[in-house]
């Protein structure tokens, strides 16, 4: 299976690589000037350490798939064998390492990861977990992981983020990511289209889907995404859904694959 099944057509890598550089970059800023890495973040028993660590991680796991495919499977069979700790203590080995050494290496990872994923054909599957991806929808991945655990950092230091265009690469693939949310929920997928209108932080309309559906999803894309990497409950969002599949959409909504 390439890119979980997933319709990626509409992800431009040329748009949205540039827009990962500068989620990493803006991430990189308030980070280098926290001494302090030991301050716990809303995900329970992580610090800003392990929010990073995870990040390096993954970049490293990424540059592993990418550059010698033939290795990932090594990865995989770790990750097998940790099971449901397989993140928590991954993040734990890495946040024991010194500050500075964690730093220096996600920045390292940032800049080879962008590198590879410019370079490497965009039809082209690499492994992943659970499927083989291409760079088309590994750039908005990364970048939405890059801004999802950027978020726990910020709200551990009471930090107010100021929302940028870049969260449209994260909406699209809470978009496409419906059909896996009823599928991880172990519900079955609606049939019917819907309709997601999103108010992007300029103030400009972002839409997907036919006008004239049934099931609709509307609020800000702030929200959205905050609701669909589930940073925030859907209490605590603005975002309004009509259709009994659109409600509980929103409900079990979620862009982890």
């Amino acid at each position: 299976m390439l890119d979980y099944g997933l319709d990626i057509s509409g992800v431009e890598r040329d748009l949205a690589l540039p827009d990962l550089v500068a989620e990493g970059d803006e991430l990189d800023a308030l980070v280098a000037a926290q001494t302090d890495w030991s301050l716990p973040t809303p995900a329970a028993g992580w610090t800003i350490a392990h929010q990073i660590a995870h990040l390096a991680s993954a970049d490293a796991n990424v540059l592993i798939a990418i550059r010698t495919p033939e290795a990932f499977d090594a990865v995989l069979k770790q990750a097998e064998a940790a099971g449901s700790r397989y993140a928590d203590l991954d993040a734990a080995a890495g946040a024991a390492k010194p500050r500075s050494v964690l730093l220096e290496q996600w920045r390292a990872g940032r800049t080879a990861v962008a590198a590879a994923l410019r370079e490497v054909p965009l039809g082209h599957g690499f492994p992943w977990y659970g499927s083989q991806l291409t760079a088309a929808l590994m750039v908005p991945l990364r970048l939405m992981e890059t801004w999802a655990h950027g978020q726990d950092i910020f709200d551990a230091l009471g930090v107010s983020r100021r929302p940028t265009s870049r969260l449209q690469h994260v909406s699209s693939l809470g978009v496409i990511g419906r059909e896996p949310s009823f599928y991880a929920a172990q519900l079955p997928t609606p049939a019917e289209p819907f309709r997601i209108e999103l108010t992007g932080p300029d103030g400009r309309a972002w839409a997907w889907g036919p006008e004239d559906a049934v099931q609709r999803v509307q609020g800000s894309a702030l929200d959205f995404c905050l609701r669909v990497t589930q940073r925030r409950s859907r209490a605590e969002t603005d975002l309004t859904a009509v259709g009994e599949d659109a409600q509980k959409w929103l409900d079990i909504a979620r862009v982890f694959l």
